[in-house]
């Protein structure tokens, strides 16, 4: 599985270059709040095996009002790293590897608790 080259972002981790992207709209688990907000990291340059990131908080166009907080590069790095630090290997081949981000792994990017927003209330 590969990543669309559209719509994709590049990121440089420790000299790699790396291609992420997130869906520009929710599934429908994803919009009712059932599923939180995932995206795939994959090498760059050349084959590699894709890393599935799920990351502990919804996205921000839900529907329902979950907490969420943006998507930032330096998450992503921070996401990179761990990842290769627990054992991915980008160059493998192979079927997708899941990656669950747990709310202490986030703390330990952010270096602190994360803050997050509820970018509409529910009633």
């Amino acid at each position: 599985m590969a990543i669309p080259r559209k719509g994709a972002r590049l990121i440089t981790v420790d000299g790699v270059p790396y291609r992420w992207r997130i869906r520009r709209k929710p599934t429908y688990g994803q919009a009712i709040g059932e599923g939180s907000l995932t995206f795939p990291v994959e090498p760059a340059e050349g084959p590699g095996r894709v890393l599935l990131v799920s990351l502990p908080f919804s996205r921000p166009d839900a529907w329902s009002g979950e907490r969420t907080m943006p998507v930032r590069p330096a998450l992503v790095a921070a996401v990179i790293r761990m990842a290769l630090h627990r054992g991915w290997d980008p160059w493998q081949a192979g079927p997708a590897v899941d990656f669950d981000v747990t709310e202490d792994d986030l703390a330990e990017m952010l270096g602190g608790p994360p803050v997050y927003a509820v970018p509409f209330p529910r009633s």
